[in-house]
């Protein structure tokens, strides 16, 4: 079994970092897989996960993948499973280069407020307690947090690039010579980036593979399933060989990692198939019985995602909602969702 920290080689210069879930009951963060890779003389650490056991992990992984000497670390997001050890940067003693996403940094330095509106979103849709107490016992498990260095800086500060692989294109940023090229998804949140190595046919989802429906505040649903379909793509072209993210612990390597990223995509359709179903002919429901319905169609369909707990069930469920093109009569607790009106009140045919 996979433990915090295991180190599963890709090739003789990149290694994936495991980490592990979230368990609120034990007070246990979860914590990000991390790439570690070498393109040439430069080291490069995607994501940087966060506890000491973790940091400890990557310096050996960063021994590991052969001689470098100078070194970029890249954010593909600033949730904080992603970020805690980004101070690694400064202290690998070579020249060194941090990146982070532009849209992410008000939720790096005040992840509080971030998850706090994440939380008051699905009061009342799971056992949990008050959104600032949830926040806060779970943003006091991801320690030590230190997601700024020295040399911290936003992609957004350089020229954004026409990228092709294959016959797709992306836009992004190339660094390493063009062999480490970092592409905008923005579906899981809305600074989320995903990586491709070209020399060693690496790409890393990092979240926007973590299930069907996206659940964070800031999620987009149609950005996370045009990415998934983008990068299945780029398997069936030969462009890539291995996939990798930030929490299912495992490399898929070619057919594999196209028949994972259909059947997310497969999922996400009869997910929302199922929820059409859930809302009847009206179109109007109460959140909370919704939410009970919709777990079960969630657990039919295999549909958690990478870590399912009933948290991310009922962010999800909100999600869903609004997907569907539902909205709250009220900002009363569990006031019933509908779907507005076709034209305006009063108007005349």
């Amino acid at each position: 079994m996979a433990a915090l920290g295991d180190l599963v080689g890709i090739d003789d210069r990149t290694v994936l970092v495991l980490g592990q879930e979230l368990d609120l009951e034990r007070d246990q963060p979860d914590v990000a897989n991390a790439l570690v890779h070498r393109a040439g003389d430069t080291l490069v650490v995607v994501d940087t996960g966060v506890t000491e056991v973790f940091r400890a992990a990557l310096r050996e992984a960063t021994g590991r993948v052969g001689p470098w000497s100078r070194a970029l670390v890249l954010t593909t997001h600033g949730h904080p499973d992603h970020v805690g050890n980004n101070d690694l940067a400064d202290e690998l003693g070579v020249p060194a280069e941090h990146r982070v996403p532009a849209p992410d940094l008000d939720q790096m330095r005040d992840p509080a407020a971030y998850w706090v509106r994440s939380f008051e979103r699905i009061a009342g849709l799971a056992p949990l307690p008050a959104p600032p107490v949830l926040a806060g016992r779970m943003l006091s498990l991801f320690r030590p947090m230190r997601p700024f260095g020295a040399t911290t800086r936003t992609y957004e500060e350089r020229a954004m690039e026409l990228l092709r692989i294959g016959s797709l294109r992306f836009i992004g940023w190339t660094f390493a010579d063009g062999a480490v090229r970092v592409l905008r998804s923005q579906g899981h949140c809305a600074g989320h980036v995903i990586v491709h190595l070209r020399d060693s046919g690496v790409l890393h989802l990092s979240d926007e593979g973590n299930g069907a429906c996206g659940a964070m505040a800031d999620a987009d649903q149609l950005k996370i399933q045009t990415v998934l379909a983008a990068v299945a793509v780029l398997f069936e072209q030969g462009e890539a060989e291995f996939l990798t993210d930030g929490h299912t612990f495992a490399v898929r390597r070619g057919a594999e990692a196209v028949s994972h990223l259909d059947g997310l995509l497969e999922q996400a359709t009869a997910l929302q198939g199922a929820a059409v179903g859930l809302t009847g002919e009206g179109g109007q429901v109460r959140p909370s019985t919704f939410a009970a319905r919709y777990a079960e169609a969630v657990a039919g369909l295999g549909a958690g995602g990478a870590n399912p707990n009933a948290m991310f069930g009922a962010m999800m469920t909100v999600n869903q909602l609004r997907e569907l093109g539902l909205r709250p009569e009220s900002g009363e607790p569990d006031a019933p969702w509908s779907r507005p009106a076709l034209r305006n009140p009063g108007a005349t045919t």
